[in-house]
């Protein structure tokens, strides 16, 4: 997957959670879950789009574990949905399991460019 790919993969992750998070209640529970959710699923994109502009390999290596970072709270966030039971497992688990992967495939791509 090339870089192209994966600013287009985690764009569409993060519109995907904001769909999720307007089917949220909209009640003490799922106002600050939904928050939290779409604060952390939106920046996976915008950091790794940061990532790719960095001016050095520390700089990209940096940016990469932001992008880790907000990928593995938004797995968190998911997580805490489900459990909760603010929504239905089957209409969070796609979601759920594509921030896995992204999170997986930023630490490969992290530890490809620290042996580089």
């Amino acid at each position: 997957m090339n870089d192209s790919e994966l600013k287009q993969r985690t764009k569409r992750f993060a519109l995907r959670v904001m769909k999720l998070v307007g089917a949220l209640p909209e009640n003490a529970v799922g106002r600050p879950i939904g928050n939290q959710l779409i604060r952390s699923a939106t920046s996976v994109g915008a950091n790794y789009r940061a990532a790719c502009r960095g001016r050095s390999k520390a700089e990209f290596v940096s940016k990469l574990s932001i992008v880790i970072e907000e990928a593995d709270e938004s797995c968190y966030w998911l997580e805490l949905i489900i459990e909760g039971q603010l929504l239905a497992k089957g209409k969070v688990e796609s979601l759920l399991d594509e921030a896995n992967q992204i999170t997986a495939i930023m630490v490969a791509s992290r530890k490809t460019a620290k042996a580089e």
